[in-house]
Parts: structure tokens; sequence; C-alpha cells
């Protein structure tokens, strides 16, 4: 299961279900507030082996957590922002040509 952190479209959850992926938000969690740190911890405590975001310093701030998290692949996605339709266009185009392989205990750049 997928997480998505807030700074992404809720509508990327239904576009990586065509992908054969559950994803989740985590304004659906009600995680909205947390930290970066704390967002890796709840995710993987709830079961969650990816976790999207955009904030290019999430590394930064949660990239020490990994060590206790193994399972947990935190996925820095490096598409421009862009309005909701055109991000989901830009996705879906990246996708096919390299899909998301994420690596647990690792943070990786996509695409």
């Amino acid at each position: 299961m997928w997480l998505l952190d807030v700074n992404l479209p809720t509508a990327l959850a239904g576009l990586l279900l065509g992908y054969d992926i559950t994803a989740e938000t985590t304004a659906g969690r009600g995680w909205r507030e947390l930290t970066n740190g704390a967002l890796a911890q709840a995710a993987s405590r709830e079961g969650f082996r990816v976790l999207l975001t955009r904030d290019r310093r999430f590394g930064a701030s949660a990239g020490s957590m990994l060590e206790a998290l193994p399972a947990l692949a935190i996925v820095i996605v490096m598409l421009p922002q862009v309005r909701e339709a055109a991000y989901l266009s830009a996705f879906e185009a990246a996708w096919h040509r390299q899909p998301i392989e994420p690596v647990p205990g690792a943070i990786i750049e996509w695409p």
C-alpha cells in the first residue's frame, strides 16, 4: 500500500489504482499536520510500504528514520507542480517511460 503526501493531488490515488497499486492520502488519514519524520513513522506503523512526496527536503528530515523503518520506501516525485489534470497527465507519461520501482529503506527520486 502506498501513501501520498499532502503535496500530491488526491486524484493520483485513482491513477495508481489503474496500475493495481492501492494508495491513500495523508489528508484522508488525518495526518495532514504530521512532520516528515512523524509521517514516515505513522506510515510504516500502519503498513504502508511506499510514501510518495514532492517535498525535496523530505530526505533530509526523515532520512535518518529509514534505518528504523527498513520496509518503507520514500519516493520523491520530481515532476513540476502544475494544475491537477496536467500533473496527472505528466505522471502517467513518466510512468509509461519508467514506472516507480520503490527500494525499501531508501529514498529515491523519480522520474
